[in-house]
């Protein structure tokens, strides 16, 4: 586990510093689920915080998906309010130690919480390729909005060229391009992708 990583979301949540939490699973992600027809694929969602998106796919029949937080409170928190999701699915975890493979990762600008580094960057994209199956998916949000060098402006942002400088390597681009339905505060500011591991 990255102490440092833990400590400091840990912090974040400790402030109540969550600007990123919308209370309610995002528009675009909730879309592309509801248009989901198998219900036994294997899901992750790494990076998840509180998890609505989760909370969401568990109550209309996802029995298989996979809840991260390097943090345990957004955990707890989940659990308080899905008392009957399986507990063994509540991954407290350094997302780049985990070693399970999915049908399905969820992104929800997990990608924008790592200070914006090649290395970091690199090891994002490399372990996201390991947890997938061959031709699994990668779906989500990735901000849009120029990228700051403040380590507290957390989640940073970046664009379309960028993003795809990393993915490209390890992933086929099925989608990606500015989400139509995002939420009214992140018009303009999110970019959609589904993208398939090679």
């Amino acid at each position: 586990m990255n102490l440092s990583e833990q400590n400091y979301w840990t912090q974040r949540y400790k402030e109540e510093r969550t600007g990123w939490d919308i209370g309610y699973a995002s528009t675009p992600i909730k879309t592309y689920i509801d248009q989901l027809q198998d219900k036994t694929i294997k899901i992750l969602i790494p990076g998840a915080g509180n998890a609505y998106e989760a909370e969401y796919l568990f109550n209309i029949g996802f029995k298989n998906v996979f809840v991260m937080d390097i943090s345990e409170i957004p955990l707890e928190d989940f659990k308080k309010r899905n008392p009957d999701f399986p507990k063994e699915e509540l991954l407290h975890e350094d997302f780049f130690n985990h070693n399970e493979t999915y049908d399905l990762i969820m992104e929800q600008t997990f990608f924008c919480s790592f200070v914006p580094t090649d290395k970091n960057r690199n090891a994002y994209v490399k372990q996201m390729h390991q947890l997938l199956k061959a031709n699994g998916k990668l779906v989500g949000l990735w901000f849009d909005f120029p990228l700051t060098g403040d380590m507290e402006k957390r989640p940073f942002g970046g664009d379309k060229q960028l993003y795809l400088k990393y993915l490209a390597p390890h992933f086929t681009t099925k989608v990606f391009d500015k989400s139509y339905n995002s939420i009214p505060e992140r018009a303009d500011k999110e970019l959609f992708g589904v993208f398939i591991a090679k």
